[in-house]
């Protein structure tokens, strides 16, 4: 299958559960209403959104030998992600989190990190993103990736034609020399407001945005959660709204805001178009438990964004 999306970087599984609001102690047990699992991760959850959405996606990352690497392929390949590229790390287990959510969407991280933390670079990955028609690369903060092999896939995809978006699995305190490295091959840079204001060290969101453009980026669109997002796309500035629902889990939600923006670019919608289709995914998924949420597909998240109400903002 050739593909239009590959998605590089961390692979992990969520194991979600709500409502919990405190660990029982000693050997007690409580009931809860809900529990989930799905893959996840800058890569992952990208990718299993993406390819709801209907975009024919490629995930290129690690798993561990153990049973949770096998139900990880699993899930990937029953949600329609090709998983040619995802190695098998023979020793390691794979990257698990476990997120306790409350009854307001909050999510407190427990992380195990494995095999998805150092996603190999391959003679095969790199043959890959030179024949993509975008490539989505969330490998910041990978020590694989992070230093050299990084840019020098960012490279080889552009060299192949592709668009290329980024995002961040966790900023190290050598991100700011990554991302001069990198940004000048990315077309859109997709971080979190906490990761733009820590990485600029500048309050303001449209000056952060700003900042990545000068650092390189041909585009900027800074996740802001609940109050939308802030871009810098050629000559546009400013926030998009993001879309109000009842928010059950924000697990997955940034992930699930690069997939949508990429899905509605790949559809042709103009910037402005494609940022509030992320929002409506971003949305979507929000409203339910773990990386897919409510999501069903590219026809309800467009329809989602003409009939939810937005959220209203005042910086």
């Amino acid at each position: 299958m050739k593909l239009d999306l590959l998605c590089v970087g961390l692979t992990t599984l969520d194991v979600v559960g709500r409502p919990i609001t405190e660990i029982p102690p000693d050997e007690e047990g409580r009931l809860i209403e809900q529990i989930a699992c799905a893959p996840a991760g800058t890569a992952g959850g990208a990718a299993c959104v993406a390819a709801r959405l209907g975009v024919r996606t490629g995930i290129a990352g690690a798993i561990g030998s153990d049973l949770t690497g096998k139900f990880v392929r699993f899930a990937f390949d029953d949600g329609g992600v090709d998983t040619s590229l995802l190695n098998t790390l023979e020793g390691y287990p794979t990257s698990t989190t476990i997120l306790p959510i409350d009854h307001e969407g909050r999510r407190p991280t427990l992380h195990a990190p494995g095999a998805g933390s150092v996603p190999p670079l391959t003679d095969a990955l790199m043959k890959a993103v030179a024949s993509v028609r975008c490539l989505h690369y969330g490998g910041i903060g990978a020590p694989t990736f992070d230093g050299g092999p990084g840019e020098q896939l960012l490279k080889a995809a552009k060299e192949g034609g592709a668009e290329v978006f980024c995002d961040l699995i966790a900023p190290r305190p050598d991100a700011k020399d990554e991302l001069a490295r990198l940004l000048p091959y990315v077309d859109w840079f997709l971080p979190s407001a906490d990761e733009a204001r820590m990485l600029t060290g500048k309050d303001d969101l449209q000056e952060a945005a700003d900042a990545f453009v000068a650092m390189g980026a041909k585009n900027c669109a800074i996740k802001d959660g609940g109050r939308g997002a802030v871009m810098a796309a050629g000559p546009l500035r400013g926030r998009l709204p993001a879309f109000k629902v009842e928010v059950v889990d924000t697990t997955t939600c940034g992930d699930s805001f690069c997939a949508g923006f990429i899905a509605a670019h790949l559809r042709g919608l103009n910037d402005v178009d494609a940022l509030t289709f992320a929002a409506a995914t971003a949305a979507m998924v929000a409203q339910g438990l773990a990386t897919y949420g409510k999501l069903e597909s590219f026809e309800q998240v467009e329809a989602a964004t003409k009939m939810l109400p937005v959220v209203e903002v005042t910086e």
